[in-house]
């Protein structure tokens, strides 16, 4: 009794339109926190805005009662349903001042897309797949930000102190001009005002840092994405292959079983004609 009402709620809850009402009701969820931040609108319909957060909660708790019910505890094998219950459970804070700002973090159940939404998932398990070849890259850089965070202490640090009077303001410096912000007028053209050959040093570290070594993080992104997806394509070749397999393995039997019934057909017929012969 209690398997078949598991089987029935799986099966319900893994139904195409309500996984799309889900979605729907993600989006329409993460529309309404936008709004929430609006003053004007919370003055009109503030208390519809407030209701209707409660109502989508109480939404996503059932689904979530409704799968753990279905797959018992193999419900947390899945990682994205221990996801999904880590960003409902932070909604069900109580509305105190004291965690006002963990209750802010309700937002974020709008990221609750990368799960519903299968093309997501695939998007976020590639980046976790090319976090490991991205330690090499990261203790690359660091050793590159080091180097010139020393020295650029060591030559800029006593006529820049706001930039490079510390190895951590040197660092934070260099991280902003890596990232190519307010890099030649904020920092670097007015140190090479004082320090003329300044460009020799900071001209090679752009090219290593912004140029280079971050491009390497876009190779291996692609690169990860790439083999994901050829291992999808390879398998659902392998499960056509099993299908058409199956499938020709059936006809086999069928055709053998035909020949087997001519066969004994043709032995029949050559009996009665004998029968009649003699």
């Amino acid at each position: 009794m209690t398997t078949g009402s598991r089987d029935r709620a799986r099966e319900f809850i893994e139904q195409n339109w309500v996984t799309n009402t889900i979605l729907g009701v993600i989006i329409f969820n993460a529309i309404t926190l936008g709004l929430s931040t609006s003053d004007v609108v919370m003055n009109h319909v503030g208390g519809l805005i407030k209701v209707i957060d409660r109502v989508v909660l109480t939404i996503f708790v059932l689904e979530l009662l409704v799968k753990f019910y279905a797959y018992g505890l193999r419900f947390f094998n899945n990682a994205w349903n221990v996801f999904d219950l880590v960003v409902v459970s932070l909604g069900l804070l109580p509305d105190r001042s004291g965690l006002s700002a963990l209750r802010g973090l309700r937002v974020i159940r709008a990221l609750r897309l990368l799960s519903v939404i299968p093309q997501m998932r695939k998007v976020v398990q590639a980046l976790l797949d090319a976090l490991p070849g991205m330690g090499a890259v990261i203790i690359m850089i660091s050793i590159v930000f080091y180097v010139f965070g020393v020295m650029a202490t060591l030559m800029y640090g006593d006529r820049f102190d706001e930039w490079f009077g510390t190895l951590g303001r040197s660092l934070y410096s260099l991280f902003q001009i890596m990232t190519l912000e307010s890099w030649s007028m904020g920092i670097v053209r007015p140190v090479m005002d004082v320090y003329p050959m300044a460009w020799a040093f900071f001209v090679p570290f752009i090219v290593v840092t912004a140029f280079s070594v971050l491009n390497l993080f876009i190779g291996l992104l692609v690169n990860t994405m790439q083999s994901a997806v050829e291992a999808e394509a390879e398998a659902e070749f392998e499960q056509l292959r099993d299908l058409v397999k199956s499938e020709t393995d059936v006809v086999d039997e069928h055709v053998r079983a035909l020949h087997d019934e001519l066969r004994a057909l043709r032995r029949e017929l050559a009996e009665l004609r004998g029968g009649r012969d003699g």
